[in-house]
């Protein structure tokens, strides 16, 4: 005979299944996140996560351009490789510099710090000389050496953030106050942007700002100082974005998007249709509609739209969590060093790259008015990806500089990676010496009575030395006059 429970005890036991499933599952999970962070604590953990974020990027970036570029490069060369064979040039130029970077040793790279920023300047100047620097599209900011362009403007981000890096180091040691601090980094810096700003280029200048911002906060600045710094570096974008035609329609465009549809709004709004294009798995690689000549720019500054509707809801998150992967790490690699330079040039690079990241999907969503930011190693564009990707190299670098990773290099424990990278073994910091001024004298002390070791330290409170002991010839109390 059957026996045929009634619902609520079916529900009853069905309850009391889950309740028992849960714990399971939370057991079974517990080990994959042990696991994770096991593997995390590891000496060189940062520096192979730093190297895969920098080679997915990279990758995704040149096939994305090939797919973005396609059509438009057909429909002026004939060839639809053409983009995407500059991209893949400047990716094999970025590859070398991200090697070079890992090899120089840190010594170098702060005796290089102040020449190369002063050489990037000599080149912005040297950029705005008419018959020197080249200009398309109303802008003068490259060079053209044979086939390939230069932008000085992207040099002088990593020249920045070197030098700044350096300067702020030596002031640490020495217990600089703000003044020094503040002098000459943010001079130097505001000249850099008012260079950049007369090519014109609105977007690498506000770049310039958040390596500045960067530098200062990290440097040690006061908050109020920080404040004023950023606010009035946020005063001098905003008027500058209201100060010409085409900046201050990108301005209109994002706080009344209705306004114009089909002329100053139609860039933004042609990008949030391929987005909503994608749904949550995309369309398919290559397949995208707005890149037929619908969305302009979809190559260079307005990628990610190409490929939210390519891969995806799911694809632009992941792209997302690579970029939130590599501030996680960055800054940790600039918190477990204990070189003061490369504290700051780690957590510099890290916060320019993600700001900038950030910026260009904000603007790309509609959470942002359009800047011309471009997307790190995504977006077509050979100086900012062969840059970018130096940058990268030197944040690797400063992952192997880290204490255990220092000791695990000497150890032998390379792994494959840096074994085949055949690089040299890091150096562990050694903290300079203050300037001899700045040290306390010496005091000599008497020798101990015969009834046993005696402090001769002076007595906290009225300075009088403890026992029959006499003070030295010549000691003078702190603060005393002679």
């Amino acid at each position: 005979m059957t026996t045929v429970r009634s619902r609520p005890e079916r529900r009853t036991r069905t309850q009391a299944q889950t309740r028992s499933a849960g714990p399971s599952r939370l057991a079974a999970v517990g080990p994959v996140f042990a696991r994770l962070g096991g593997w995390l604590a590891r000496p060189l953990a940062s520096f192979h996560l730093v190297v895969t974020i920098a080679v997915l990027l990279t990758v995704l970036g040149l096939v994305m351009v090939l797919s973005a570029s396609s059509v438009e490069s057909y429909a002026d060369g004939g060839s639809a490789y053409s983009m995407f064979t500059q991209q893949a040039m400047y990716a094999a130029l970025g590859t070398a510099l991200f090697y070079l970077a890992l090899r120089l040793p840190v010594r170098l790279l702060r005796a290089a710090a102040f020449p190369l920023f002063a050489g990037s300047v000599t080149l912005l100047v040297l950029v705005l000389i008419p018959g020197i620097g080249v200009e398309a599209q109303g802008a003068r900011r490259w060079f053209m050496l044979g086939p390939v362009s230069i932008q000085p403007s992207e040099i002088v981000k990593v020249a920045l953030a070197l030098w700044g890096a350096h300067l702020l180091a030596v002031r640490r040691v020495d217990r600089a106050g703000w003044r020094q601090l503040v002098v000459p980094l943010v001079p130097a810096a505001v000249f850099v942007c008012v260079l950049v700003v007369l090519q014109p280029n609105l977007s690498t200048a506000i770049a310039i700002g958040i390596i500045l911002a960067a530098l200062m906060w990290f440097g040690g600045l006061p908050a109020r100082m920080f404040l004023s710094v950023v606010a009035a570096g946020a005063t001098g974008a905003v008027l500058l974005a209201l100060s010409a035609g085409y900046r201050s329609d990108r301005m209109k465009a994002f706080f009344n998007p209705g306004h114009d549809p089909q002329g100053i709004g139609y860039q933004a709004r042609q990008a949030q249709f391929s987005l909503a294009d994608g749904h949550w798995f995309g369309v398919g690689l290559g397949q995208s509609r707005a890149k037929w000549s619908y969305l302009p720019n979809s190559h260079n500054d307005f990628i990610f739209a190409i490929i939210g509707e390519e891969l995806g809801f799911l694809g632009g998150l992941a792209l997302i969590a690579l970029f939130a992967l590599f501030a996680y790490i960055g800054l940790r690699i600039a918190a477990r060093n204990v070189d003061p330079f490369l504290q700051l040039l780690a957590a510099t690079g890290t916060v320019w790259i993600t700001a900038q990241a950030f910026i260009n999907i904000g603007y790309v969503v509609g959470l942002l008015p359009v800047t011309g930011q471009q997307l790190p190693l995504v977006s077509y564009g050979g100086s900012s990806l062969a840059i970018t990707l130096f940058m990268f190299g030197l944040i690797a670098s400063a992952a192997r500089h880290e204490p255990e990773s220092i000791a695990a290099l000497a150890a032998g424990q390379d792994g494959r990676f840096s074994k085949l990278l055949r690089l040299p073994k890091p150096q562990p910091y050694t903290s300079p010496r203050r300037p001899s001024a700045t040290r306390r004298p010496a005091v000599r002390r008497s020798p101990a009575p015969a009834g046993g070791l005696r402090s001769a330290a002076p007595r906290a409170g009225n300075g009088r030395s403890r026992g029959p002991a006499a003070r030295p010839a010549g000691y003078r109390e702190r603060g005393s006059v002679r």
